[in-house]
This record gives C-alpha cells, structure tokens and sequence, in this order.
C-alpha cells in the first residue's frame, strides 16, 4: 500500500546518475520535494513525463520545490539517460537492494520487478501532502503536482 496523505514520508539515501548521494532529509526545512518513482529509463511513457519535467522545471524551483525522480535502474544507466534527454533534476537509483526506497513508499511492482508511477508532493517538514499512483502504461499529469504545491 502506497504512502498516504498525511503521513511522514520515509527518509531514504540513494546514489544519483552522477554518483553523489542524495538523502530526503537533506531538504527538510529547506525544500517541498516533488519525489516521482518511474519504472525503467528509455521507455516511452517514462521519457516523456520526465522530459516534460525538464521542460518545466521553473514552475517547480519558482514554488522552493526540488524534483526526485527514482527508478530501479543503475546509477550509469540513469547518467546516460539524463545526458541524452539534458535531465538536469537528480535521477535516484534505488537498483540496490533492489527496489527499496520504492517498497517503502508502496510502488514497487515484484511481478514487473519496477516501481510503478507514483508521485509524491513532499512538504518542507517531510509530510507527504499529496500523492497519485497510476499503473506502469498510465502518464501522469504535471499540472496536478503543480495545483499541489500551490496549496503549501
């Protein structure tokens, strides 16, 4: 079951596409957080959502947001992934252990052995404020996490 409104949202410590860490916690007090689980780079639906991202992101840095986005791919996949799209937000891996980070927020698929696409509107005190899971095959909206951090 996925993170719901209302609860803190789980800390986690992942490595991004260029290497660096990256801990949630780092942006409490500091940043809303707009953390996006995707299932695999190079896929349509997932190239899509994150380029339209990219292609937005001062609607996201004007609201004091910090965008995530976490898959279950490896760190070098997810460096030539953001080099090739110009994907300049950190790309997370949560490879290994395989899907952790993705089964504490209650997206991970064991069949598919992905996340799904879930989305999660993180505030400055880490509470989770909103969130939408859709299936692997289902793009979600950017302007509905937009409407979200309006309501911060």
């Amino acid at each position: 079951m996925a993170i719901q409104v209302g609860d803190k949202a789980p800390d986690f410590e992942l490595k991004d596409n260029h290497g660096a860490t990256v801990k949630l916690s780092d942006f409490r007090g500091q940043k809303n957080v707009v953390l996006l689980f995707y299932p695999f780079a190079f896929t349509g639906v997932c190239t899509g959502e994150l380029c339209e991202l990219r292609d937005n992101l001062p609607r996201f840095s004007d609201r004091d947001t910090q965008v995530l986005a976490v898959s279950n791919d490896s760190i070098h996949t997810l460096r030539v992934f953001g080099e090739q799209e110009g994907l300049e937000y950190p790309l997370l891996s949560d490879f290994w252990p395989h899907g952790n980070v993705s089964r504490a927020y209650g997206v991970f698929d064991e069949d598919k052995g992905c996340a799904v696409r879930g989305t999660f509107v993180i505030d400055k005190e880490g509470v989770v404020r909103w969130t939408v899971v859709n299936g692997l095959p289902d793009a979600r909206d950017l302007n509905e996490y937009v409407k979200a951090l309006d309501t911060l």
